[in-house]
């Protein structure tokens, strides 16, 4: 037996405020999607608040897409760019459940906060993908899909068809009730804790403080109810996307380049004279530099960090000076040139940089740092040559370009075994006799357990801190080999945290 939700009409303007009318559809669609989406969020709530980024997270990614598949259809993933990024975001999700370095994690569930909003909105918005404000555009959508459509999951779950005719009151009931539960729940307890006379008190009328602090499972429970009508009206909107706001036009701000170029001048004046002295310490050796009193070990591992956040400057500078400025008049020929020339600079910059950081790698070995920081230098690098190509041909469109290759980047150095790399690095320098010693802590309970299979290779029973070079005792290696094992077996046994990784560490095959 179908019914229909009650909305208002649905010709005329369309506004951001106004209710599509739901006409055709009917109460049993809209009510198993209500029931799809509470599972999504209890899959969310469960794999993500309370495990982080895991395999869970892996699911909760996979489950959404199979969600927005089911409510809107193939459309949303026809065009060849949400193609790549439903590539892009999935495998991300997927080396989560591969991988257990919690730095890559990291920075992969802050690259899926950013990518699957701007993936769900494509559709929605009038922005191309490689335009920088579309950003803006994209989360402003994203926050009207999350707030505007509320009153569908209430009109949609409403029991009757009184109650379906006033979604608002229903709605504010309900969230009165949730946050007066979860207010309560949570400052209950730290008044009891914050004031000794108030917990006598309440112990005096025979309350259990503790039966306020709901077990997982309700906890769980609560928390998805409360994200339901939020996802609810986010995928509502999707489906209907003439309830969102058209994009507003941008307004193109040029200025005079005159200014630009008086700080061209300035900058590309102060690199001459810095990559001059950098040059003489480069290639006149330790002799040189040493000459001038200063160590050559310690020139040697200073400064690259700080190099590569000057390019950084300076591609924002090259970037903003092409685009903001008229294109007319000798002015503008001037800037072009003068950007080239710091493009120029910043890649010699780069490349200096990364000689100092390889004279510190040879000394000191590879890191977990140091390896994403030649990474980083890479990325740089491609996107200053881009600079420069686009001081050559204005008209070229860095962001259309930069946008994929930073993201392909960042996909390739998921696929590489940094770890791995690391340990191997670190191991073969002491076995070779070319460092004293390891950092055992470090690369067993800083990396992952891609790590464990080149510790073994060291003598197992000496102590750990013989190879920190801190002298005898402590635990052996073989013993500390052992519990992060058991670490990575412990983990397997859970499917939210389960990791290739990690079962590979542990002998099993998952």
């Amino acid at each position: 037996m179908s019914e229909e939700i009650k909305a208002l009409p649905p010709e005329g303007p369309t506004k951001c405020t106004q209710k599509r009318d739901l006409t055709g559809e009917t109460m049993g669609r809209y009510r198993l999607f209500l029931a799809l989406t509470l599972g999504f969020c209890l899959l969310l709530v469960d794999g993500f608040l309370w495990h982080g980024p895991c395999a869970g997270l892996t699911a909760t990614v996979f489950a959404w897409y199979a969600l927005v598949l089911a409510w809107t259809g193939r459309g949303m993933f026809e065009s060849r760019s949400s193609q790549v990024l439903l590539a892009a975001n999935l495998f991300l999700a997927a080396a989560m459940a591969l991988g257990s370095n919690w730095y890559f994690r990291i920075w992969n569930l802050l690259a899926l906060m950013v990518l699957i909003p701007v993936h769900a909105m494509a559709g929605l918005a009038g922005r191309p993908w490689w335009d920088p404000w579309m950003l803006g555009e994209r989360f402003k959508l994203l926050f009207q899909g999350l707030f505007g459509n509320l009153w569908a999951c209430f009109a949609a779950a409403a029991p009757d068809k009184r109650a379906r005719e006033k979604p608002k009151r229903t709605m504010a009931v309900v969230l009165g009730l949730c946050g007066a539960v979860a207010l309560v729940s949570i400052l209950l307890p730290v008044l009891a804790s914050a004031d000794a006379l108030f917990a006598a008190s309440l112990e005096a009328l025979n309350w259990d403080i503790s039966a306020l602090r709901f077990g997982d499972g309700l906890q769980r429970l609560f928390w998805a109810l409360v994200f339901t009508p939020f996802v609810f009206s986010l995928l509502y909107a999707l489906a209907h996307p003439r309830l969102l706001c058209p994009p507003e036009e941008k307004k193109d701000l040029q200025v005079d380049a005159l200014g630009f170029v008086l700080a061209l001048v300035a900058v590309d004046g102060l690199y001459v004279a810095f990559l001059a002295v950098q040059s003489a310490g480069l290639f006149g050796g330790p002799e040189y530099v040493e000459s001038l009193g200063v160590s050559y070990a310690d020139w040697a591992r200073s400064g690259f960090f700080q190099m590569v956040g000057v390019t950084v400057v300076n591609l924002t500078l090259t970037l903003a000076s092409l685009c903001l400025s008229r294109r007319e008049g000798r002015a503008w020929r001037v800037l072009r040139r003068l950007c080239a020339l710091l493009a120029g600079e910043s890649l010699v910059l780069l490349a200096s940089a990364a000689w100092k950081m390889t004279l510190y790698v040879s000394a000191y070995g590879l890191s977990f740092k140091r390896c994403m920081t030649y990474w980083g230098m890479g990325m740089m690098a491609l996107f200053l040559l881009a600079g420069l190509w686009k001081a050559k041909q204005p008209n070229f469109r860095f962001c259309k370009w930069a946008f994929p290759v930073a993201m392909a980047g960042w996909l390739i150095i998921n696929c590489v075994p940094v770890d791995y790399l690391v340990a191997k690095d670190q191991v073969d320098r002491y076995l070779d006799g070319e460092s004293p010693t390891v950092s055992v802590y470090y690369l067993a309970y800083s990396l992952s357990f891609d790590t464990l299979s080149q510790l073994e290779r060291l003598d197992g029973g000496k102590a750990v801190t013989e190879y920190d070079g801190n002298g005898g005792g402590g635990a052996t290696l073989a013993e500390l080999l052992a519990r992060r094992r058991s670490d990575a077996e412990n983990q397997c046994r859970n499917w939210r945290t389960w990791s290739l990784s990690a079962c590979l560490a542990a002998g099993r095959e998952k």
